[in-house]
C-alpha cells in the first residue's frame, strides 16, 4: 500500500465483476475507496457488503463526495457518466472502448479537451511488462524502423455471455472488435508510436453467435441463446498509417482456430514476438559477422497485474501532473479505425480518413 494516493477519494461507476476488479486493485494501492454508483440495487448491496462502502443510484450524488471515477459501465453509458464527470472537474479513469459509436465518443473527446481533471482509457495491456520491454527496445533503436504489427487477440469460443449487454448493439455499439479489437489496436498503435492514419479495410462477420448449436462453454456471463445477438464474432482488418507503416489486425470472439494471443512488432534491426496472455518474449534478429546467423533470444520476464499498474500510472498522473499516454487524442484514434473498419466491412471498400479524422 501506498500513502502517495491518500488524498485522491475514488469512486466506481458501474459495480459489476469489472467495477468490483477495479475496486479490489485500488484499496490494494491504498486509493481511498469512498464508495460506488449503480441502478441495480443488487449490485449496490453487494458492492458496499463487500468494501464497506458508500453506494448511490444517482452518480450526482456519488460525483460530490469523490476527486476521481474509474467508469466500468455498459458502453452506451460511457457519455453520460463521462462526460458529466469531467464538467465537475474530476479525474476519469473510462474502460475501453471509449463510446459505443463515434458520436458518441466525440462528444467525450469535446468534455475532455477542456476539463481541469485527468483523463484516461482503460487500455490496460500496454502496461504488461513484455510490451514495456519492448517499447523500450524501440525507443533505444535495437529495433531499428518499426514498419509493421501482426496483432492476433483471437479465442475459439469466447462470446462474453450471449443475451448480456455486450451482445447487443445498441448497447455495446458492436462486438468482437469493439471488445477485443480494441485492445489489438492501441497495443499495435502504441509500439508504431501512434502515427496518423490514413487507410483502414476490413471486414467483419458474424458466424457463431447466433447459431443454436453454439458450444458454449464458460465466459463472463450466462448463455441465453442467439435471440439477441446482433453484432459480430469476429473481425480481419488492415490498417495503413503514414510512414508506411501497417498493422494487420485478426480478432475474435469465436472462431474454428485455437486461440491466439500473439503479436509479432516487425523492424529492420529485429522483431518482437510475445504473447497477450502468458508475457512470453522473444526477439528474432540475423547477423553477418563471423558465419551468417539466425537469432532468437528469449526473454523472460516477471510477471505483472496490467490493471494496477494501469491504476498505478492514472493515480501518478494526477498527483504529478505527468503524462503517461493513453489519453482522449489515443483513445479517439481508436475509435475512429473501430469506426472505420465497421464501415469498410459495410462497404465493401477501404476508408480513407482525411487529417481532420486522424
Amino acid at each position: 500500500m501506498s500513502d502517495d494516493y491518500a488524498d485522491v477519494r475514488t469512486g466506481i461507476v458501474g459495480l459489476g465483476n469489472i467495477g468490483r476488479y477495479h475496486a479490489d486493485r485500488l484499496v490494494d494501492l491504498g486509493v481511498p475507496l469512498a464508495g460506488g454508483m449503480d441502478i441495480d440495487a443488487e449490485a449496490r448491496a453487494s458492492f458496499t457488503d463487500h468494501y464497506d462502502a458508500a453506494v448511490y443510484d444517482d452518480y450526482h450524488d456519488l460525483y460530490d463526495d469523490v476527486d476521481a471515477v474509474v467508469i466500468t459501465t455498459p458502453n452506451k453509458f460511457h457519455e453520460e457518466y463521462a462526460v458529466a464527470a469531467l464538467e465537475r472537474g474530476l479525474h476519469v479513469l473510462l474502460e475501453k472502448p471509449l463510446a459505443h459509436t463515434i458520436e458518441s465518443a466525440r462528444r467525450i473527446a469535446d468534455a475532455a479537451s477542456t476539463a481541469e481533471g485527468t483523463f484516461r482509457i482503460g487500455f490496460n495491456n500496454r502496461f504488461l511488462n513484455a510490451v514495456q520491454h519492448i517499447r523500450n527496445r524501440i525507443e533505444n533503436g535495437e529495433l531499428g524502423e518499426v514498419t509493421h504489427v501482426e496483432a492476433n487477440y483471437v479465442r475459439r469460443r469466447g462470446v462474453p455471455g450471449r443475451g448480456t449487454w455486450f451482445t447487443r448493439k445498441e448497447i455495446s455499439g458492436g462486438g468482437a472488435l469493439i471488445d477485443l479489437g480494441v485492445h489489438a489496436i492501441d497495443l499495435s498503435m502504441y509500439l508504431l508510436g501512434y502515427p496518423d492514419v490514413k487507410e483502414v479495410s476490413g471486414v467483419t462477420r458474424s458466424e457463431f453467435g447466433g447459431r443454436d448449436d453454439y458450444a458454449y462453454l464458460k465466459m463472463w456471463g450466462p448463455d441465453s441463446g442467439p435471440g439477441t445477438f446482433d453484432v459480430d464474432d469476429s473481425a480481419s482488418a488492415f490498417v495503413r498509417c503514414a510512414g508506411d507503416r501497417t498493422i494487420s489486425l485478426e480478432t475474435a470472439w469465436a472462431t474454428n482456430r485455437p486461440a491466439t494471443h500473439e503479436f509479432v512488432v516487425r523492424g529492420t534491426e529485429a522483431a518482437a514476438r510475445f504473447d497477450l496472455k502468458d508475457g512470453d518474449l522473444t526477439i528474432h534478429s540475423a547477423g553477418s559477422d563471423g558465419q551468417d546467423h539466425l537469432l532468437d533470444t528469449a526473454v523472460e520476464m516477471r510477471e505483472n497485474d496490467t490493471h494496477t499498474d494501469e491504476q498505478r500510472a492514472f493515480f501518478d498522473a494526477i498527483t504529478t501532473s505527468r503524462d503517461i499516454g493513453g489519453g482522449i487524442d489515443e483513445a479517439m484514434t481508436v475509435q475512429r479505425i473501430v469506426d472505420a473498419i465497421y464501415r469498410s466491412s459495410e462497404g465493401g471498400g477501404t476508408v480513407t480518413l482525411g487529417d481532420a479524422e486522424t
